[in-house]
């Protein structure tokens, strides 16, 4: 926590008040749309694979929110990646005059493609794939991620209600949800922490042939033989801060928010 600390005060020394909030607004703009496309899906894939299971064979079902969420999570990774690059370029690197406003996330996009721009038509549209530079290093976090945040998130959140009232109200639907998802998120974001890394570092990094060629195998492996274990789990307090209350929060609105439609379903039959 005291690293924390430090951290947050030499960037406010260094950079103004202002600068740490740089990529709210990719945060923002990724936020919604992987929110959107990650819960409803992971929604749909449980309740069919659940119901396939329970009906064929009952002995896998309590491994269907693993599967689920990876699944629904390597979907929204690929469909939101371009913006995830941008948020992450857009926090890591200053400005190049002081003063000057930093771009935003097109322009932080059209300054990635841009080095590696070509005249020839289909170069040029191979080059776009640098949108996904290091989409590899972002499933290889984000699968195992959800497997691991799904399945402990799952069976705390049933455990809570069930130890409730009869009545489920939405007070009991916030707290069991947004407690479920604190304790998931925390312990996914400690275990998955060294591919976390490994993907940050090939996001920012400024070759773009280099970037192209780089791997999560070999960022580790850098990563291991520079810094040792230290390096694997740089920034895990951090990491662990934002992530269990920011899993808590999205969880247990959503489910807040499902909870209340149905009932105004329930109520207009």
């Amino acid at each position: 926590m005291s690293s924390t600390k430090s951290f947050v005060r030499n960037k406010f020394m260094q950079e103004g008040f202002t600068r740490l909030w740089r990529g709210t607004n990719a945060s923002l703009a990724l936020a919604v749309p992987t929110v959107g496309i990650y819960l409803p899906c992971y929604d749909i894939f449980r309740n069919l694979m659940e119901d396939f299971t329970n009906r064929n064979a009952s002995v896998l079902t309590p491994y269907v929110p693993l599967v689920a969420g990876t699944v629904a999570r390597s979907l929204a990774c690929v469909t939101c990646y371009p913006v995830e690059l941008a948020r992450t370029r857009m926090q890591a690197f200053k400005e190049t005059q002081r003063g000057a406003k930093p771009p935003g996330v097109l322009k932080t996009l059209v300054g990635v493609v841009n080095p590696v721009r070509s005249t020839n038509n289909v170069q040029s549209l191979q080059s776009y794939r640098i949108l996904w530079t290091g989409l590899g290093a972002q499933l290889a976090r984000d699968v195992p991620f959800s497997a691991i945040c799904w399945s402990t998130l799952e069976p705390i959140r049933r455990k809570i209600l069930s130890q409730m009232t009869d009545e489920t109200t939405v007070s009991s639907v916030l707290a069991a949800n947004f407690s479920a998802g604190f304790i998931a998120g925390s312990l996914s974001a400690a275990a998955t922490c060294p591919l976390d890394v490994a993907k940050t570092r090939r996001q920012i990094e400024t070759d773009p042939a280099r970037a192209l060629e780089m791997t999560t195998r070999t960022t580790l492996v850098e990563i291991w033989r520079d810094r040792g274990i230290k390096g694997l789990f740089t920034g895990i307090g951090p990491r662990v801060a934002r992530t269990g209350p920011s899993v808590g929060i999205v969880v247990s609105f959503y489910e807040v928010v499902k909870y209340a439609l149905h009932c105004r379903h329930q109520n207009n039959d």
